[in-house]
């Protein structure tokens, strides 16, 4: 029933009722509204010929909070309006607000769909190679708008009792994130997983088919519980586990992830986009770059792994 309420209520179930011009304004990082569906009901209209304007902010989620982007939609939501309605627009608007403006607009005859990626057999992500021992310190910063967080990271890998485990730990102006994990010694898919962030805790157990566990915030538990394609793989410290596959330049391959927030499992697709020599405070690394995409989302990573060690060196994610 829940289901049936949904296609009943979804917008793009009723595209071909629209019967005016439509503007769709959309943050490429909106963690409610993912750009794929604006993708969708643009294409939609785009097909039946009816008018339809698109601008996207890459900086934005949900809603604009950058001032010069709120002044360039306003601007073309004027002209929209006036090309539609009639009446008059601003014509003289500033250097920066034009050159912003021509930066969101996005022609609608060049917006495609992802392609669906399925994980088989055939392209399932295998390690050629074992995890290694050790301890690993990162430097990060998080961006949001205008404002930036810097974070203290480590990654602690070791073996015990015959499986490998995973501890990562986050200091946050908020406080300490620990993300502790056991994987598979062969496989390296998740077989259990806690991460703790002040009241909130995630407890989970996995195996090559089935997700279970508990959300747990403010006292209040939510269950987990999700079918599986396949085992979770690279779910976490990504980079060091995905290090153990076999890189080449043009390397391609997919896994599965599951996004504890959002409740989904995700196929995320991985490709060696090339080689780079790149430098961070521990030093000068040959990289093997491999960007990774969930299929049907806007956000991505790219990871710098060293061809030598196959450790990350590197992480950037949008």
């Amino acid at each position: 029933e829940g289901k049936a309420q949904m296609k009943r209520q979804s917008p793009l179930n009723s595209a071909d009722k629209i019967k005016t011009p439509l503007m769709v304004v959309q943050g490429a990082n909106d963690p409610r509204v993912n750009k794929a569906e604006s993708d969708q009901i643009v294409i939609a209209l785009r097909d039946r010929k009816y008018p339809v304007k698109y601008l996207v902010a890459s900086d934005e989620g949900h809603g604009f909070a950058n001032p010069i982007n709120n002044l360039a939609m306003f601007t073309a939501s004027e002209r929209f309006l006036e090309t539609h309605l009639g009446g008059r627009s601003q014509k003289d608007v500033s250097e920066g607000v034009a050159k912003k403006l021509d930066a969101l607009t996005v022609d609608p005859s060049k917006v495609t769909l992802a392609k669906k990626v399925e994980v088989s057999a055939a392209n399932l992500a295998k390690p050629s190679r074992p995890l290694s021992a050790g301890r690993f310190n990162f430097t990060s910063t998080i961006e949001i708008g205008a404002q930036k967080m810097n974070l203290e990271q480590s990654t602690e890998i070791k073996q015990e009792n015959g499986a490998w485990i995973v501890s990562d730990r986050t200091t946050t102006p908020m406080g300490e994130v620990s993300d502790v994990s056991e994987l598979d010694p062969q496989s390296l898919t998740l077989r259990k997983r806690t991460v703790n962030q002040g009241p909130a805790k995630v407890e989970v157990t996995a195996t090559d088919t089935k997700l279970t566990g508990n959300l747990t915030m403010n006292g209040n538990a939510r269950p987990i519980n999700a079918d599986l394609p396949s085992g979770l793989f690279a779910e976490t410290g990504p980079g060091f586990v995905l290090g153990t596959l076999p890189l080449a330049e043009g390397y391609q391959t997919a896994y599965t992830n599951f996004d504890m927030m959002r409740q989904k499992v995700r196929t995320m697709s991985l490709q060696v986009t090339g080689s780079e020599k790149i430098t961070v405070p521990a030093g000068t690394f040959d990289t093997f770059k491999v960007e990774i995409k969930p299929e049907g989302a806007n956000d991505s990573m790219q990871v710098w792994i060293d061809k030598e060690t196959r450790k990350p060196v590197k992480t950037f994610a949008t």
